[in-house]
């Protein structure tokens, strides 16, 4: 996951762009993968861990009826997710947020365990897509296979651009 965030980071200092992450389940491992690097700060706005549904909707505005109607676990949260952290953090150019089921428990007949959204908005291009993906493994590898994915999605976003 390391060789990945520093090629994200390689392509959003060729893009002279910042990132900004909006993590759930993942705890803040894409923030700490970005800024494992010296120099990221150049290139990495900041992370927020916003795990409880209270924190996605006092510090990224996600919506009380979002989080009522799809849940936490939803396109339409990690969307309000991206674009929340973009408010907070206006000298980024690009945000990722992810919001999944690490498990071993939590999940249910319609989000499984493994469960995750994604979603990456791009500020400049007024763009942002959501994605979904279900892993598997201990709550761990869950974890690290959904921060990885995140990374993957920065870098396919940052590739178009440069």
């Amino acid at each position: 996951m390391l060789r990945k965030a520093e090629h994200v980071l390689a392509l959003l200092h060729s893009a002279s762009a910042r990132v900004v992450t909006a993590e759930s389940c993942t705890g803040g491992l894409v923030a700490a993968a970005l800024t494992h690097f010296p120099g990221s700060s150049d290139m990495t706005e900041g992370g927020l861990v916003t795990y409880s549904n209270t924190m996605k909707k006092n510090l990224l505005g996600v919506p009380e009826a979002t989080l009522a109607e799809h849940g936490a676990v939803s396109e339409p949260t990690v969307l309000a997710m991206a674009h929340g952290a973009l408010l907070a953090a206006p000298l980024a150019r690009l945000s990722v947020s992810i919001s999944g089921i690490a498990g071993p428990g939590g999940g249910s007949a319609t989000k499984p365990v493994g469960l995750v959204w994604f979603a990456v908005a791009d500020r400049v291009g007024g763009i942002a897509r959501a994605e979904s993906r279900i892993f598997s493994g201990s709550r761990e590898q869950v974890r690290l296979q959904a921060a990885d994915h995140a990374l993957t999605m920065v870098a396919d976003c940052l590739s178009a651009l440069v």
